[in-house]
């Protein structure tokens, strides 16, 4: 009897023990993060050099939406939001960022990796520094910002409502001038230490008039558009007539297909460097799009204050499924 009770009792044990083992292994698969060495450019980089990291929530599975936090190299959450790709580069809904020392930096919301709706910022004392919004604007990088109401850093209320005495500054940046009804008006001066110029430009109802910059070899160049997005020369009809013409498709199973996400840098010549996959479908089709995209060279290169740039481009690529 008591034999056959702890063989009873060791199948019942083996028996919980089978029905967990399998429960731990797949929380385990199903929801594995990945992180990211990034330096202060925010380029990934090895774990002997970086300044920031990043944890990118369910990185191996396949969804909608990444949840991204990024870090300093203290540990401290320096930013939180959510991405449509697993490199944390196609921002989606609102992020939060912050100070190295906990406090609150800024809140904004984003629409396909752009800033778009209301927003807020502090000091890193924790005093209040900006109510706006973004105004969607395709032809610049980041939109357009609204100023509702402005603080320096004295604690100074300078804009009321939109009107009055506005500062643009960051750690290269410095640009001042008045706001009226939230949009720039009248002469805005300011620099580019990074990029080594300084610009003068008047605005008038709400719109960019002229403008001057010049750089560190003293060359002068007048523009009338602050930020000018890479484009191909001739459209996007005649780039992806390109792919479509010079896309090969691989031998794939039936029903395979989809969106290839990519992305590249736009050089300051209009080439097209360093292509990267950012989510594929394999079976060779992700390798044959950069193979496509990378013979493109009819691209205009982007620009910040006539200053011809390097930018990053992202697209996607549709394969319809082999029937």
């Amino acid at each position: 009897m008591v034999g056959s009770k702890k063989q009873f009792m060791k199948s019942i044990l083996f028996t919980i023990l089978f029905l967990l083992v399998p429960k731990v292994c797949f929380s385990q698969s199903a929801s594995i993060d990945r992180k990211v060495y990034l330096d202060s450019t925010w380029s990934e980089t090895t774990s002997e050099n970086y300044k920031y990291y990043r944890i990118v929530k369910d990185y191996y599975s396949e969804k909608d939406l990444y949840v991204i936090n990024d870090y300093y190299k203290s540990g401290v959450l320096q930013m939180e939001g959510a991405s449509k790709t697993k490199d944390g580069n196609s921002k989606e809904g609102e992020f939060t960022f912050y100070y190295e020392n906990g406090y609150k930096k800024a809140v904004t919301h984003y629409v396909k990796s752009s800033p778009n709706g209301k927003c807020a910022e502090w000091y890193e004392n924790g005093n209040k520094k900006l109510e706006g919004e973004y105004i969607e604007d395709e032809k610049t990088f980041f939109g357009t910002l609204k100023v509702v109401q402005f603080w320096n850093s004295k604690n100074e209320q300078t804009v009321f409502d939109g009107n009055g005495d506005y500062e643009e500054v960051s750690e290269f940046f410095f640009a001042s001038g008045k706001v009226k009804e939230g949009y720039k008006d009248g002469l805005w001066q300011g620099s580019d230490q990074k990029m080594g110029y300084t610009f003068s430009e008047n605005y008038e109802n709400q719109k960019l008039i002229s403008g001057v910059s010049v750089d560190s070899d003293k060359v002068s160049r007048n523009y009338k558009v602050v930020e000018i997005r890479p484009v191909p020369k001739k459209g996007y009809e005649d780039f992806y007539k390109h792919v479509s013409k010079k896309f090969k498709i691989p031998n794939m199973p039936k029903g395979v297909g989809g969106k290839i996400f990519l992305k590249f840098i736009v050089d300051k010549e209009g080439q097209i460097i360093n292509p990267e996959i950012i989510k594929g479908i394999g079976y060779g089709a992700d390798e044959e799009a950069l193979r496509v995209v990378s013979a493109y060279t009819n691209f205009a290169p982007g620009e910040i204050r006539g200053i011809k740039v390097r930018c990053t481009f992202s697209l996607p690529i549709s394969i319809q499924p082999m029937e």
